[in-house]
């Protein structure tokens, strides 16, 4: 199944001095093809949740109480929240968007082994994940209201999808092959300022409109911090060429992706709530995931993520990122 099409961007940024909205052209873009035999997920959407009339009125609250935080995390801001992400900054497309992470597979494939903890995860723990690192938080506890919501709206998003199909059509955010040069932090910061700067601004600190962020933070204090996915280079280039620009997917080479993703990867960030020691020590008992970050590396003549700044965060580390192991001899 071919992804090439054409995307009218019409993304208006009323960001920009004396108001003035930009309408882009329409731009030839190239997605991912979805390979043969693959199982490709038709994610339902608002309308038919309300004409569904196999879902008692209650469950539909809660799915789009789920769906509110979904899109607007940040009226968790303080309690839960400790940065200016939304859930739908890195799950475009209400959380169902191919090759934006869609959020209805976690559902599917969950409980499952996770190598960045090293242990079976459930979903709600998936979540919690999200909360403890791109939030830069702490999740909501495990069966409460707020988590409940959120399980129900990753349930109907999957739902008639089948369990444990692992050959998924846009998983995640894909990936970009290793570009002919090395990644690089001038031509990358160049990159940037081309492309992402008018959104996320020239100092990468976002862009609010009448006080409400519109567009994140892509590093500092308000954004995600060392230990979220997007941290890593590779993760980070991906979900650019895919996404970004907004609504111009795929229109940046693969060079280009893996530049500004190394020149955004090398700025200083809230610190990972893994944290031991120093960044050097954690880096190495972290390899299995900070060997694709620049945590802990010299960068420009200083190591990135040697500070003990959690942000706004009063906290390094959430109680809830734990250690589960079973014991099939132990009763108790």
């Amino acid at each position: 199944m071919s992804k090439t099409f054409f995307i009218h961007a019409t993304v208006a940024l009323s960001i920009l001095a004396g108001g003035t909205a930009l309408a882009e052209p329409k731009v030839p873009v190239r997605l991912p093809d979805f390979k043969l035999g693959q199982y490709v997920h038709k994610a339902p959407t608002l309308e038919e949740l309300e004409a569904d009339e196999s879902i008692h009125p209650e469950l539909r609250k809660v799915i789009l109480y789920g769906y509110d935080l979904f899109m607007n995390t940040q009226q968790l801001r303080g309690k839960y929240v400790f940065n200016e992400m939304n859930c739908r900054n890195c799950h475009l497309g209400e959380g169902r968007m191919p090759w934006s992470a869609p959020i209805w597979p976690a559902v599917t494939t969950l409980p499952n082994y996770r190598g960045k903890n090293w242990q079976v995860n459930s979903l709600e723990e998936r979540i919690a994940g999200c909360f403890s690192y791109s939030m830069n938080g702490k999740p909501p506890p495990y069966g409460s209201d707020t988590m409940l919501a959120l399980v129900a709206y990753h349930q109907w998003l999957a739902r008639s999808a089948p369990i444990y199909e692992s050959n998924i059509a846009g998983r995640g955010f894909g990936s970009v092959p290793k570009p002919a040069q090395e990644p690089d932090y001038k031509r990358g910061e160049q990159v940037f300022m081309a492309n992402c700067a008018i959104c996320h601004g020239a100092d990468g600190q976002g862009r609010r409109v009448n006080g409400v962020v519109q567009f994140p933070p892509l590093w500092g204090d308000g954004a995600y911090n060392w230990g979220a996915g997007m941290s890593r280079v590779d993760t980070a280039a991906a979900f650019i060429k895919h996404n970004m620009p907004l609504g111009q997917p795929g229109r940046l080479s693969d060079q280009e992706a893996w530049d500004v993703a190394y020149f955004i990867s090398a700025q200083e960030r809230p610190q990972d709530p893994r944290y031991e020691q120093n960044a050097e020590f954690t880096r190495e008992k972290y390899k299995n995931f900070h060997g694709r970050t620049l945590y802990g590396t010299e960068v420009n003549g200083r190591v990135l993520g040697e500070h003990a700044n959690t942000g706004e965060k009063p906290f390094l580390k959430p109680d809830v990122l734990r250690a589960r192991t079973f014991n099939l001899d132990d009763e108790s």
